[in-house]
């Protein structure tokens, strides 16, 4: 069957359909993502959005249930160039135009993914539509393309209820589940924590009753100045003693809770093979997430930043970097503020609050403090 994505900028693909049959008008986003296409599609941070796939061929290892970061698909829309009906792999529990269909999720197959990309790089992110409606009507759809926006997503994709993974060290850790993956509460159980996920809508004062030795601001799909009574319970927590950690959304609400500003991007940064430079060694890795600057200062875009200071101490990036957002010194409460460096301190974040995972233990910064614009 013929399908059409039209974006509000007039551009049409024509495909073919895959995945339920329905129309949907979304906003559409890219992942450079080689691997790990379930785990896009049950990523709660993709709600309200359709992602368009940049490696060419999805689906060819199927779909392995036990690899799911929630417990469905949560984007609008999935886009690829060649969808693989007939996987490969021990592990595989279906094909993806089955989970697809059965999870009521639309798609489009045999498009010019590059092409797709290329214009969303170049334009910024932009809305669209999947329909199979071969009559469709520009003049009609565009301004409905225009005028869509994905609302309040975080109240759709929160736990109903709160709930527990417990650790073996002890340390209580208060999730706030504003889409978060479930790996994050599992790695946190691993290291020890005693993990208690709580919904997007709870209140400061009943996760400070349960007095936590730290707060997790989980990451989340969707605009966070829609978030406007989560950020006042947020600004509440920030009245206690108890260190704060955030990733993604969370760091944005964190900075709108303290008074700092918050813009989208052009587009925004999706994927999982971007390349790494260790300047100590020139050595080059492919990670998800990280990127280097200039000669001094290291990001890592969802998770902090890091440099050198003047005894020499620093971060090494190797096989062990999933165990860590960036290290700080041996004080684990020690306030570290920003945007400038402190000199007594191995590590420091101008914008992000983040606990630390770091050779198998959890810790938290105490505070930070924002100076300028965090982006969306």
């Amino acid at each position: 069957m013929r399908a059409f994505l039209i974006l509000e900028d007039g551009t049409v693909f024509e495909g073919t359909h895959i995945g339920a049959r329905r129309e949907i008008i979304s906003e559409i986003v890219f992942n450079t993502s080689m691997a790990g296409y379930l785990e896009v599609l049950t990523d709660p941070s993709y709600a309200g959005q359709a992602v368009c796939m940049t490696y060419p061929l999805i689906g060819n290892y199927g779909i392995c249930t036990e690899d799911m970061e929630s417990r469905k698909p949560w984007c609008d829309g999935f886009i690829v160039r060649e969808l693989s009906r007939l996987p490969s792999n021990f592990r595989c529990d279906m094909t993806i135009q089955q989970f697809l269909e059965d999870n009521g999720v639309p798609g489009i197959a045999g498009i010019d993914t590059r092409a797709l990309t290329r214009i969303l790089r170049e334009k910024g992110t932009m809305n669209g539509m999947i329909t199979t409606d071969e009559a469709y009507d520009l003049d009609t759809i565009i301004p409905k393309l225009k005028a869509y926006t994905t609302g309040k997503v975080v109240e759709r994709v929160t736990c109903g209820e709160k709930y527990t993974l417990q650790g073996e060290k002890g340390l209580k850790v208060a999730l706030l589940d504003l889409g978060t993956k479930d790996n994050i509460a599992r790695s946190l159980a691993a290291r020890g924590c005693d993990v208690t996920v709580y919904p997007a809508t709870t209140t400061a004062a009943e996760i400070l009753a349960d007095q936590p030795d730290g707060i997790m601001l989980s990451n989340g799909p969707g605009d966070p100045k829609e978030c406007t009574i989560i950020i006042e319970e947020i600004r509440k927590l920030y009245e206690s003693d108890v260190p704060i950690f955030a990733i993604c959304l969370g760091h944005q609400l964190m900075a709108l809770a303290t008074g700092a500003d918050t813009f989208k991007m052009k587009y925004g940064h999706r994927g999982g093979n971007h390349p790494v430079k260790d300047l100590s060694t020139g050595r080059v890795y492919i990670s998800s997430f990280v990127f280097f600057t200039n000669k001094r200062i290291i990001i890592n875009k969802k998770h902090g930043v890091y440099r050198k200071d003047k005894n020499k101490h620093h971060v090494k990036i190797s096989r062990k970097i999933k165990n860590y957002f960036f290290k700080i010194s041996s004080e684990s409460n020690k306030m570290v503020k920003g945007p400038s460096f402190n000199k007594d301190t191995s590590i420091c974040a101008p914008n992000i609050p983040c606990a630390i995972l770091f050779g198998g233990k959890c810790f938290f910064a105490k505070e930070i403090k924002y100076s300028y614009n965090s982006s969306a």
